[in-house]
């Protein structure tokens, strides 16, 4: 039996995808109330839950973050993909800043990764209210390259389908892709269903229940990938570093794309 402490043999990428709540910590429904200070003021406790995930964080090759704060009054200004990759050793990061609210919350997607991609866009993604986007690195050149895709999708139905349709054209020309993220949508419902008919990204084989993170009973985070990867195993972090627990995944890839990626 494999642990997660093992390193994996050949072209497998080690990759985690997030949603870190700007490094708040919710245990409890009922604390969404209690604990609401934590969307706008900083906390010490924050700090100790960012340096707990930089401890899992630095077993992986690749990680996505969603809900990571760009730097504003509720994370004490502090810009959380640089921190959580300084952190938790690895070198490079990137961001996209989305929606900013004032000077109190800056949410941001992030990229925090072993080796530098050869390239990283990204680009804001369609709904009825802003602030939504998608963040594109590409790791290695050609036909074997790999493309890997980190966003944070809307609570509604009618935004998610347009945002998934936008990243279908993102992704339609890309043999070797990987999507993670936090969907807010199981991978049965339909906006999903069309993903996998417009690309070759695949349904996951065993669906991890990630939220509540107290009591995991939705699966709405997910790492996808295309047909032409493979996922050696999925799994999900037992720790709560927010209320989304982080999930996890090994993936076979091409040998040049594990190169420049790993």
């Amino acid at each position: 039996m494999k642990h997660d402490h093992v390193a994996p043999a050949g072209n497998v990428l080690r990759i985690l995808s997030c949603n870190i709540l700007a490094g708040a910590s919710v245990q409890r429904y009922h604390e969404y109330f209690t604990r609401s200070w934590g969307a706008v003021l900083p906390g010490k406790y924050k700090l100790g839950n960012l340096d707990g995930l930089a401890r899992s964080i630095a077993k992986f090759d690749v990680v996505g973050l969603q809900e990571a704060d760009a730097g504003s009054i509720r994370s004490g200004f502090l810009n959380q993909t640089r921190y959580l990759a300084e952190t938790s050793g690895l070198p490079y990061w990137s961001h996209q800043p989305n929606r900013k609210l004032s000077s109190v919350a800056h949410t941001a997607n992030g990229l925090i990764s072993r080796a530098a991609p050869s390239e990283v866009l990204d680009y804001p993604l369609p709904g009825r209210i802003g602030g939504r986007g998608v963040l594109l690195a590409r790791y290695g050149q050609g036909h074997d390259g790999l493309v890997v895709a980190v966003a944070h999708l809307s609570l509604g139905v009618q935004s998610r389908q347009r945002q998934l349709d936008f990243i279908a054209e993102l992704l339609q020309d890309h043999p070797n892709a990987v999507l993670m993220g936090d969907f807010n949508s199981p991978p049965d419902s339909a906006e999903l269903r069309r993903l996998f008919a417009h690309t070759t990204l695949a349904p996951p084989a065993d669906p991890r229940p990630t939220f509540p993170s107290w009591r995991p009973q939705r699966a709405i985070d997910h790492i996808l990938v295309s047909s032409n990867l493979a996922v050696e195993r999925m799994w999900t972090l037992p720790a709560a570093f927010s209320d989304h627990l982080p999930i996890a995944a090994e993936i076979r890839v091409p040998v040049t794309a594990w190169q420049a990626a790993a």
